[in-house]
């Protein structure tokens, strides 16, 4: 069942858009004046008629009560009703087989509510009630008025929603156990309610599915064609038809490009990185990779930790990356080969040396994730019971920090991993989730000498779907 069932939302500056510089007779500061001034909210409760509301005001505000008549009506002339999401509201209530109820609740006086029902674009069928302030004997943010709706409506607090452009007023409809949205655009309430209403997994996949072969990493608005990502979006979703076909086959080394370097030398190595994450994800046969594991042991540094290339002319040196050669070596039972990568590993995890990243990648979430993924495959003991218990310290560590779409899937998916409960950050990624379907571009990782950030949306989304999925089924993808 699912845990909305009612909309209550506000019409003045939410489904109906007005201009106060449309009237030419008061000046825009004096109008709002009017607009908010005791007596009107009197006039909107219902309390007094609109010509003692005008005079009074007419007094107050040193101002002709003909003058006001005239700028309000200016103004009412300029109302105009966002067609567009009336018809989103319309399909979304449509999408629910009739479970959705609808209302209206506004500030306003008969008199005004009478001119807005008179707007001929607005179809008032999606509402299964409408209340007002003058029928009321209230307006927002008296709770009078929610607790009015509530009873009027039949409405479990608990089960509405509540859209106001008014942060006050959302803050009351909050204060009675609605949940609240302040509303500031169209786009952005649409993507809220299809996120509080619809499948985050169903509309994840299907975002995936309509881009297959297209989930390409973007740099500044470049895309750039590479593999890993490709390789991670294979594994994590385990659907072989979302990537280029190449990715599927390739048992030798790999490059992180797919063909010419982008944005550094077009001559770019080979990188032990995207060569372990490919041996890894594609299991490729004992005498393909052997032979690739002792070409990897001619780029150990002095301090007995592993190279990032092929290439002795870039002596570079990541955490992540070391994490990514030795899921390969105990793969493949050869990480006696890697103690004192895998010690400094272990000092990176201990002193939280991750935690602003590190030269390839973007997150502490990165090296988090990835040691998850060495740790969670590798059968050997020694490996759990030295990193489990610290892992599992860190990302509680990390519990509400913040960060992008992908950084929150990778902490919800090591949090699951370990047994961690994060209810906070599984909220949050769950309000990133875009209107079709997909998560935003989230940063994984970075070039070395410029800083220059790769996303990647489908990466991000393939991310996010499976973070979801082990939360509602208890169980993550690599088990203890």
């Amino acid at each position: 069942m699912a845990r909305y069932d009612a909309i209550l939302c506000d019409l003045g500056d939410v489904l109906f858009t007005w201009s106060p510089s449309a009237n030419h007779t008061l000046a825009v500061n004096t109008l709002r004046s009017v607009l908010s001034s005791s007596t009107w909210f009197e006039y909107e409760k219902g309390h007094i008629s609109q010509q003692t509301c005008y005079d009074k005001i007419g007094r107050e505000l040193s101002i002709s009560p003909v003058d006001i008549r005239m700028a309000i009506e200016e103004s009412c002339a300029s109302l105009r009703c966002d067609t567009g999401l009336v018809s989103f509201l319309r399909e979304l209530k449509d999408s629910t087989g009739g479970t959705l109820r609808i209302f209206a609740m506004s500030n306003i006086s008969q008199p005004d509510y009478d001119t807005l029902r008179s707007i001929g674009n607005m179809d008032w069928s999606i509402f299964d009630g409408i209340f007002t302030s003058f029928a009321a004997g209230a307006r927002k943010p008296d709770l009078k008025f929610y607790r009015y709706a509530l009873l009027q409506a039949n409405l479990e607090p608990s089960r509405t929603i509540f859209v106001d452009d008014k942060s006050e007023n959302v803050l009351s409809a909050r204060s009675q156990g609605l949940h609240g949205l302040v509303y500031h655009e169209s786009k952005e309430l649409k993507q809220s309610l299809l996120n509080l209403f619809g499948d985050p997994i169903q509309r994840g996949q299907r975002f995936l599915k309509e881009n297959a072969g297209r989930l390409v990493s973007m740099c500044g608005g470049i895309a750039i064609q590479e593999n890993f990502a490709q390789l991670l979006i294979m594994e994590i979703t385990n659907d072989r038809s979302l990537v280029p076909s190449h990715i599927v086959g390739n048992e030798g080394k790999w490059n992180f490009f797919r063909g010419s370097g982008q944005l550094t030398t077009a001559e770019f190595p080979c990188d032990l990185d995207t060569t372990s994450l490919g041996l890894t994800v594609v299991r490729a046969r004992v005498n393909v990779v052997a032979p690739i594991m002792d070409e990897m042991l001619n780029y150990i540094n002095d301090d007995g930790i592993i190279q990032t290339y092929f290439d002795h002319d870039r002596p570079r040196i990541d955490p992540v990356v070391c994490v990514n050669v030795l899921h390969l070596f105990y793969s493949y039972d050869r990480g006696k080969e890697m103690s004192q990568t895998l010690q400094w590993v272990y000092e990176v995890l201990l002193h939280r040396a991750y935690i602003q990243g590190s030269r390839y990648y973007e997150t502490a979430e990165c090296f988090l994730f990835f040691l998850y993924r060495f740790i969670g495959e590798c059968n050997n003991p020694d490996i759990h019971g030295r990193f489990y218990p610290l892992l599992k310290e860190r990302v509680m560590e990390r519990i509400g920090a913040g960060g992008d779409g992908l950084a929150l899937a990778m902490r919800l998916i090591v949090c699951d991993f370990t047994g961690v409960r994060n209810d906070i950050d599984l909220q949050t990624l769950r309000t990133f989730q875009c209107e079709d379907g997909g998560w935003d571009n989230g940063l994984i990782y970075k070039y070395g000498s410029s800083g220059l950030s790769i996303g990647n949306r489908g990466l991000t989304t393939a991310m996010a779907i499976h973070a979801i999925q082990c939360r509602l089924a208890g169980f993550s993808l690599h088990g203890l």
